[in-house]
């Protein structure tokens, strides 16, 4: 213990050093997930333009999202192990490099399988986004702040949402054709990777974090944190016996295809059933994502607030996650209202919701596990999720040419509070396990 403490008043009292440190390496992962949106929804935002030009139908399209969505899913699991095993520094280096290659392979299909394929190994990079942000948070926050966290990384899903229709459609617009877009947006993250590894390290290895801050990070840790962190990460075999993981993975099953819905098929929903042009679609179809934002934010910081105030975490993630679940039926109005700003904002309300309802369930891996494990849990819930984003997904494509929208936004409307029933019921209450190997 005394060298322990020698070793960080040498650590505290030489070099330079930054306050708040955990903000700065959360507002880089917010950034990564900001490009990965704008990556994936390159091609969603031209969907109506590439369609046309490569004759593709809504099934057609429906596929192409599914071949990203089967490896989404496959990667989901795959990369949350991946992070548990070799790191998050690297984890995060072999996630972006594979997803911006694959990103920047757009502009040279021009096929219904090239772009099938491209579409399939961008789906293998972006999935690890999440796993390791969520496990990045785990180790960089304490129990309190942790949902806020994994708001702050969260919105830039929304807020890349927000800014890739105007500037997908501003480069479209500029260079007259699709193509170059995806190697100017795919590019991105290669640049991203310079800040990455000049500013990340472990809080217990990173030469700028203050004791002061070392010792908030800590703050509620098990008393067994650091020989369970230092424990081989558990087989997915080993967590799949614990309900908790099951309540995680199923509900994300019910749940994520929500944002899926919308993500992949609002622009072209707004061209087919709504009249917009390419450029309305550059100026509207960031409207509901700015709800999305708003909830990711409100949505980390009320369970945060209310653990503050006094309440346990189960009580304080359940109320949360609860309320937002009570939002999404919103979609079911949406498919019968004739004013489409009306629609925009609806739509809106549902995204909101979604977003108060994943920062929290996203935040469980943390609250139920020790760290060792929290990459390979979320990993799963995200394959959870894929699994039903892509069967949602792919049905949806035959759904609109066979009968329209309108069966698709009850449907989503009702998952929702299908999947927080579930989560509830299996979960129990929400407390940490100390030791996967407590109960083998």
């Amino acid at each position: 213990m005394k060298a322990v403490e020698t070793q960080n008043y040498a650590n505290e009292s030489s070099g330079f050093k930054l306050n708040g440190l955990r903000w700065y390496i959360v507002g880089l992962v917010f950034l990564a997930t900001l490009i990965n949106y704008i990556d994936r929804l390159t091609l969603s935002v031209l969907a109506p333009v590439i369609t046309k030009d490569l004759n593709l139908s809504n099934t057609e399209y429906g596929g192409i999202t599914t071949w990203f969505l089967l490896a989404y899913t496959i990667s989901q699991a795959l990369s949350g192990k991946l992070y548990d095993r070799i790191g998050i520094k690297k984890g995060f280096t072999v996630s972006i490099i594979v997803w911006s290659l694959a990103a920047m392979a757009h502009a040279f299909t021009k096929t219904l399988g090239g772009l099938s394929a491209v579409r399939f190994v961008l789906g293998l990079g972006e999935a690890g986004n999440w796993p390791g942000a969520a496990k990045t948070v785990a180790e960089w926050f304490p129990v309190r702040e942790r949902a806020f966290g994994m708001a702050i990384f969260n919105s830039g899903a929304a807020i890349g949402s927000i800014v890739a229709p105007p500037i997908i459609v501003g480069l479209t617009a500029y260079f007259g054709h699709w193509q170059p877009t995806f190697l100017i947006t795919g590019a991105l993250g290669f640049l991203w990777l310079i800040l990455w590894w000049i500013f990340y390290d472990t809080p217990e290895k990173h030469r700028w974090l203050t004791n002061k801050e070392r010792v908030l990070i800590q703050e509620n840790e098990s008393p067994n944190a650091a020989v369970e962190n230092s424990e081989t990460a558990p087989t997915w075999g080993e967590l799949l016996r614990y309900k908790q993981v099951w309540a995680i993975v199923l509900a994300r099953f019910f749940v994520d295809p929500v944002w899926w819905l919308y993500i992949a098929w609002l622009p072209l929903y707004l061209a087919n059933v709504r009249g917009f042009d390419l450029r309305q679609i550059g100026y509207f179809a960031w409207v509901p994502f700015v709800a999305a934002d708003a909830g990711s934010l409100f949505g980390g910081w009320f369970s945060g607030f209310l653990i503050k105030r006094g309440w346990s975490v189960d009580a304080a993630r359940k109320a949360v996650i609860a309320f937002a679940a009570c939002l999404m039926p919103a979609g079911i109005a949406a498919a019968f209202v004739t004013d489409s700003m009306v629609a925009l904002a609806l739509i809106g309300v549902v995204l909101f919701g979604f977003q108060v309802w994943i920062n929290n369930v996203q935040t469980l891996p943390s609250d139920f596990f020790p760290k060792n494990a929290v990459g390979s849990v979320a990993g799963l819930g995200g394959t959870g999720a894929g699994i039903g984003s892509m069967i949602f997904i792919f049905t949806t494509g035959w759904v609109v040419d066979n009968f329209s929208y309108t069966p698709v936004l009850v449907a989503a409307g009702l998952l929702a509070p299908i999947g927080t029933i579930v989560l509830f019921a299996l979960s129990g209450k929400i407390e940490k396990i100390s030791s996967v190997k407590s109960i083998r």
